[in-house]
Protein backbone atom coordinates (compact mmCIF):
# COMPACT_ATOMS: atom_id res chain seq x y z
CA UNK A 1 0.00 0.00 0.00
CA UNK A 2 1.30 3.45 -0.91
CA UNK A 3 1.74 6.02 1.83
CA UNK A 4 -0.64 8.94 1.43
CA UNK A 5 0.85 12.41 1.15
CA UNK A 6 -0.66 14.79 3.71
CA UNK A 7 -2.91 17.56 2.38
CA UNK A 8 -1.57 20.98 3.22
CA UNK A 9 -3.59 24.20 3.02
CA UNK A 10 -1.74 27.28 1.80
CA UNK A 11 -3.11 30.56 3.12
CA UNK A 12 -1.95 34.04 4.09
CA UNK A 13 0.01 34.13 7.32
CA UNK A 14 0.35 36.62 10.14
CA UNK A 15 3.69 36.11 11.95
CA UNK A 16 2.00 37.11 15.21
CA UNK A 17 0.31 33.67 15.20
CA UNK A 18 1.70 31.43 17.97
CA UNK A 19 2.39 28.62 15.47
CA UNK A 20 4.83 30.92 13.67
CA UNK A 21 6.90 31.39 16.85
CA UNK A 22 7.28 27.61 17.20
CA UNK A 23 8.40 27.21 13.58
CA UNK A 24 10.81 30.16 13.90
CA UNK A 25 12.35 28.54 16.98
CA UNK A 26 12.75 25.24 15.11
CA UNK A 27 14.46 27.02 12.23
CA UNK A 28 16.79 28.88 14.60
CA UNK A 29 17.83 25.63 16.31
CA UNK A 30 18.71 24.26 12.87
CA UNK A 31 20.92 27.28 12.26
CA UNK A 32 18.52 28.98 9.84
CA UNK A 33 17.72 32.55 10.88
CA UNK A 34 15.34 33.60 8.08
CA UNK A 35 12.19 33.27 10.21
CA UNK A 36 13.77 35.12 13.13
CA UNK A 37 14.70 37.90 10.71
CA UNK A 38 11.18 37.83 9.26
CA UNK A 39 9.65 38.13 12.77
CA UNK A 40 11.96 41.00 13.72
CA UNK A 41 11.27 42.88 10.49
CA UNK A 42 7.52 42.33 10.92
CA UNK A 43 7.57 43.55 14.51
CA UNK A 44 9.53 46.74 13.78
CA UNK A 45 7.53 47.45 10.60
CA UNK A 46 10.40 47.11 8.11
CA UNK A 47 8.62 44.32 6.23
CA UNK A 48 4.90 43.65 6.72
CA UNK A 49 4.34 42.09 3.28
CA UNK A 50 1.79 44.82 2.65
CA UNK A 51 3.03 46.54 -0.50
CA UNK A 52 1.22 45.97 -3.79
CA UNK A 53 1.87 42.39 -4.92
CA UNK A 54 3.33 41.19 -1.62
CA UNK A 55 2.15 38.28 0.52
CA UNK A 56 3.31 35.97 3.28
CA UNK A 57 2.08 32.39 2.95
CA UNK A 58 1.88 29.58 5.46
CA UNK A 59 1.38 25.88 4.76
CA UNK A 60 -0.91 24.28 7.32
CA UNK A 61 -1.52 20.64 8.18
CA UNK A 62 -4.64 20.96 10.30
CA UNK A 63 -3.52 23.33 13.12
CA UNK A 64 0.23 22.88 12.60
CA UNK A 65 2.22 25.42 10.61
CA UNK A 66 4.45 23.33 8.35
CA UNK A 67 6.20 26.01 6.32
CA UNK A 68 6.48 29.67 5.34
CA UNK A 69 7.26 31.57 2.14
CA UNK A 70 7.18 35.30 1.48
CA UNK A 71 6.79 37.38 -1.66
CA UNK A 72 8.13 40.94 -1.63
CA UNK A 73 8.88 43.71 -4.03
CA UNK A 74 12.60 43.02 -4.53
CA UNK A 75 14.42 45.60 -2.36
CA UNK A 76 17.74 44.94 -4.12
CA UNK A 77 16.56 45.96 -7.59
CA UNK A 78 16.64 49.67 -8.33
CA UNK A 79 14.72 51.30 -11.15
CA UNK A 80 12.45 48.40 -12.08
CA UNK A 81 9.68 46.56 -10.26
CA UNK A 82 10.51 42.90 -9.64
CA UNK A 83 9.32 40.35 -7.10
CA UNK A 84 11.41 38.32 -4.71
CA UNK A 85 10.79 34.95 -3.02
CA UNK A 86 11.93 35.27 0.60
CA UNK A 87 12.14 33.39 3.85
CA UNK A 88 11.24 29.93 2.53
CA UNK A 89 11.37 27.42 5.36
CA UNK A 90 9.70 24.03 5.81
CA UNK A 91 9.68 22.29 9.19
CA UNK A 92 11.71 19.10 9.43
CA UNK A 93 8.65 16.87 9.96
CA UNK A 94 7.11 18.14 6.71
CA UNK A 95 10.00 18.01 4.28
CA UNK A 96 9.85 15.87 1.15
CA UNK A 97 6.04 16.18 1.05
CA UNK A 98 5.93 18.92 -1.59
CA UNK A 99 5.31 21.70 0.93
CA UNK A 100 8.13 23.89 -0.33
CA UNK A 101 6.90 23.51 -3.90
CA UNK A 102 3.34 24.42 -2.90
CA UNK A 103 4.54 27.50 -1.04
CA UNK A 104 6.75 28.76 -3.86
CA UNK A 105 4.01 28.07 -6.44
CA UNK A 106 1.66 30.20 -4.33
CA UNK A 107 4.21 33.01 -4.46
CA UNK A 108 4.67 32.52 -8.22
CA UNK A 109 0.91 32.60 -8.84
CA UNK A 110 0.56 35.87 -6.93
CA UNK A 111 3.71 37.34 -8.53
CA UNK A 112 2.37 36.71 -12.06
CA UNK A 113 -0.31 39.34 -11.40
CA UNK A 114 2.17 42.02 -10.29
CA UNK A 115 5.72 41.45 -11.52
CA UNK A 116 7.43 40.65 -14.83
CA UNK A 117 10.31 38.94 -12.99
CA UNK A 118 10.70 36.95 -9.78
CA UNK A 119 14.11 36.69 -8.09
CA UNK A 120 15.51 34.67 -5.22
CA UNK A 121 18.84 34.11 -3.52
CA UNK A 122 19.32 30.66 -2.10
CA UNK A 123 21.96 28.40 -0.68
CA UNK A 124 23.67 26.18 -3.23
CA UNK A 125 21.90 23.15 -1.73
CA UNK A 126 18.56 24.60 -2.97
CA UNK A 127 19.66 25.42 -6.53
CA UNK A 128 18.14 22.20 -7.94
CA UNK A 129 14.87 22.89 -6.11
CA UNK A 130 14.44 26.32 -7.70
CA UNK A 131 15.60 25.15 -11.12
CA UNK A 132 13.04 22.30 -11.06
CA UNK A 133 10.35 24.96 -10.50
CA UNK A 134 11.49 26.90 -13.58
CA UNK A 135 13.90 29.44 -12.12
CA UNK A 136 17.05 30.02 -14.13
CA UNK A 137 20.50 30.51 -12.61
CA UNK A 138 21.78 34.10 -12.49
CA UNK A 139 25.48 34.82 -12.84
CA UNK A 140 27.34 37.74 -11.35
CA UNK A 141 24.62 39.29 -9.21
CA UNK A 142 25.21 39.74 -5.51
CA UNK A 143 21.56 39.49 -4.42
CA UNK A 144 20.11 36.91 -6.82
CA UNK A 145 21.06 33.33 -7.57
CA UNK A 146 17.93 32.53 -9.60
CA UNK A 147 15.32 34.34 -11.66
CA UNK A 148 12.00 33.45 -13.26
CA UNK A 149 10.59 35.54 -16.08
CA UNK A 150 6.83 35.91 -15.71
CA UNK A 151 4.13 37.15 -18.05
CA UNK A 152 4.02 40.91 -17.95
CA UNK A 153 1.37 42.07 -15.48
CA UNK A 154 -1.54 43.99 -16.99
CA UNK A 155 -1.19 47.75 -17.06
CA UNK A 156 -3.70 49.86 -15.22
CA UNK A 157 -6.24 51.84 -17.11
CA UNK A 158 -8.02 51.26 -20.36
CA UNK A 159 -6.70 48.51 -22.62
CA UNK A 160 -6.63 49.02 -26.38
CA UNK A 161 -8.55 46.70 -28.71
Amino acid sequence: MLARTPRYRIKRLDPDHEAFAALAEESRKEGFWMLVTLANNWEDGRNRFDKRGEALFGAWLEKELAGVCGLNVDPYVKGRREGRVRHLYVGTAHRMNGVGRQLVWSAIDKARKHFPVLNTRSAQTAFGFYEALGFEPVEGEEFATHRMRLARPPTRGRQGN
